[in-house]
């Protein structure tokens, strides 16, 4: 038996987990981003002519506007929205960003393989 489409459409598949960051004190939730807002994120990594961008250029800050897109509250909502906010978390531990990446990647599919396309490397 197969999937109807309503039954894909009303899966509840983007489930948040909590990470422990002792470097902040606590526990975040980390969700997992949807097949919008990975394209997004992706999308953001190309040159207007869709190639990809220098190495440098697409991993500035990359642990941070990773970890801003799939850090929520407990009402599902992304903590973190703006260049601004995102900059300012880039400053924070890379050992705690690091944490909330690992489990923001394995949640969003996003692989270094993924990475390595899209920065053409």
């Amino acid at each position: 038996m197969y999937l109807t489409a309503d039954e894909i459409l009303d899966a509840d598949d983007l489930k948040p987990e909590p990470v422990a960051v002792p470097e902040w004190g606590g526990s975040v939730l980390v969700k997992g981003m949807d097949g919008t807002a990975r394209d997004k994120f992706e999308a953001a990594m190309l040159k207007d002519n869709m190639s990809g961008v220098s190495k440098d250029s697409a991993l500035d800050n990359y642990r941070a506007r990773l970890a801003a897109a799939c850090i929520v509250g407990e009402d599902g909502k992304r903590l973190f929205q703006g260049d601004a906010v995102v900059r300012r978390l880039g400053t924070k531990s890379a050992q705690a960003l690091t944490r909330v990446v690992e489990v923001a990647s394995r949640l969003s599919g996003l692989t270094d393989e993924d990475v390595k396309e899209l920065t053409g490397n």
